[in-house]
């Protein structure tokens, strides 16, 4: 569960984010609007890589303000960034080894939850592959198994699926869809599909300039008039 109370980010005389308010509890949840309307300020607040001037987000009752990125890691925080950070001079697998160098316990844990990882993004015979040498989607998939390592509790993913095709997209979704259950974590899904955020989230909030324009299941939330002509762009 990821509670946010009265968030306010001001850059100068912007404000992304304006009292914004909300708790999600389902266990795949969509963030969507417009551009500039706040989505990845939003993503960035509950990382630790910007700091509000107001309000509070918590992470299963766990105070978040104050804590480094790092130590939000820690606590089950994970993410990916619109630019995927794939390492072209490493594998597939020395890539999840990073992050899992300093997440898991032990080498054995390293291991094990590296196979798992590629195992379920479906990369298990690329693991020896040069990250220059994967493709876009690969490179996704990377992203999505590296936030799977040390028994995470919740995933901010911003934009997963930017450039993919209808096939790479349905992988996509399906991989999505079992996260919950086979990992334990609550999915945070930001992507400007509207087609992918009605079929795996539950629950969507929308945001508009910075402020909550509409938040509740996500069949009624895309069928509301408002929020189609702000992000859908029709009446």
């Amino acid at each position: 569960m990821i509670k946010i109370e009265s968030l306010t980010v001001q850059f100068g005389g912007v404000r992304p984010l304006d009292a914004l308010e909300g708790e999600f509890t389902a266990p795949i949840c969509g963030l969507i609007g417009p551009n500039g309307a706040g989505k990845t300020t939003l993503l960035n607040v509950l990382s630790g890589f910007v700091t509000p001037v107001k309000g509070s987000v918590a992470l299963n009752d766990i105070a978040l303000r104050g804590l480094s990125p790092t130590r939000r890691v820690a606590a089950g925080l994970r993410r990916t960034f619109q630019q995927e950070l794939v390492v072209d001079e490493l594998t597939a697998r020395e890539n999840i080894q990073a992050i899992a160098d300093h997440i898991s316990a032990s080498r054995q844990d390293a291991r094990d939850e590296i196979a798992r990882a590629l195992g379920f993004v479906e990369l298990t015979g690329r693991a020896d592959v040069l990250g220059r040498q994967l493709n876009l989607y690969e490179r996704r998939m990377i992203e999505i198994a590296k936030t799977l390592i040390g028994r995470p509790k919740a995933i901010l993913l911003d934009e997963p699926g930017a450039g993919l095709n209808e096939s790479e997209t349905d992988r996509l979704r399906r991989l999505l869809m079992q996260i919950p259950e086979r990992f334990g974590a609550q999915l945070v899904l930001i992507d400007h599909d509207a087609d992918l955020i009605a079929s795996v989230c539950i629950e969507t909030m929308v945001l508009d300039f910075g402020k909550l324009l509409a938040f509740g299941p996500t069949r009624s939330v895309l069928d509301d008039p408002v929020v189609r002509r702000a992000y859908l762009g029709t009446m």
